[in-house]
């Protein structure tokens, strides 16, 4: 199912995304909230009520197309209302970031995919996440010897920090950085890669990143995170990829979406629950 290990992907993994610029792909934005969503709980903040749709977030999550294949990034705990706002009746991959539990609390709801198509969802993520996925989701990998109301996937741990791995036949490459101590995994198909979570990361980022043009990049607020981009951190990392087009995601109720986007460049925006990016799949 994988094929990991491509050390040096400066010319080899650019070099396989210039073959074939023929194929494309669509990333949906299925929530763009940070972990608290928008609006807040008890929050009485301008953006918390304002009427603007686009100010209205869900958990962060994500469903990458191309062709019939639908890939999910991350499964949070909005993921039943996405999942039937956008008419995800198949999955036929899941794509993990982390564990934190605004990626992954809505595991669960996976489990209609195995009731209804007896169909196996293939789990792709790093050792560290895995392993975190064991001790809170432990039932998820009991052997089952009769009927289950679980959630059935099958585990497929990345080997390296890096690398490509095979997903339902297309490539997917897979990258690291961290977030205070966690390990998180960003992920690049053809001129799109979407990083998420990102605090902390070595300079080999920008190799892995060499060629996109179609990003989603995490933005929580104007001020400093420890956890977190701010927005002109963000700036400054799109400034070193040189895309043509970046979407923010992961926004906090602190940047209202219209008054942040008219000081943003024009090739720089926030994103909103159920905007799309078109990209070119190698």
């Amino acid at each position: 199912m994988s094929a990991e290990g491509i050390s040096n992907l400066d010319p080899p993994w650019y070099n396989l995304f210039s073959i074939c610029m023929s194929k494309k792909g669509q990333f949906i934005f299925l929530g763009t909230a940070a972990s608290a969503g928008v609006p807040v709980i008890g929050c009485q903040c301008p953006v918390c009520h304002s009427s603007h749709s686009q100010n209205i977030r869900l958990r962060p999550s994500g469903v990458i197309r191309v062709g019939r294949k639908r890939f999910l990034i991350d499964v949070g705990p909005d993921f039943r209302q996405q999942a039937l706002q956008h008419g995800l009746d198949d999955l036929d991959a899941l794509l993990l970031t982390h564990t934190h539990y605004d990626h992954i609390a809505g595991i669960d709801e996976l489990r209609v995919y195995y009731l209804k198509d007896q169909k196996r969802i293939p789990c792709f993520l790093s050792q560290e996440s895995l392993s975190d996925l064991k001790k809170r989701y432990d039932y998820l990998f009991q052997k089952i010897s009769g009927p289950t109301l679980s959630a059935q996937l099958d585990f497929f741990p990345f080997e390296k920090d890096h690398g490509m791995i095979d997903v339902e036949g297309l490539p997917v490459q897979y990258m690291s950085y961290f977030q205070a101590g966690t390990k998180v995994s960003g992920f690049r198909l053809g001129d799109f890669a979407y990083i998420s979570d990102i605090r902390e990361y070595d300079e080999s980022l920008f190799i892995h990143l060499k060629g996109v043009s179609k990003l989603v990049l995490s933005a929580l607020r104007d001020t400093p995170s420890p956890l977190h981009f701010s927005l002109d951190e963000a700036v400054a990392f799109v400034g070193r990829v040189k895309p043509e087009k970046t979407l923010l995601t992961h926004i906090s109720h602190a940047l209202d979406h219209e008054k942040t986007n008219r000081r943003l460049p024009p090739s720089i925006q926030l994103a909103f629950d159920g905007d799309e990016m078109e990209f070119t799949l190698a």
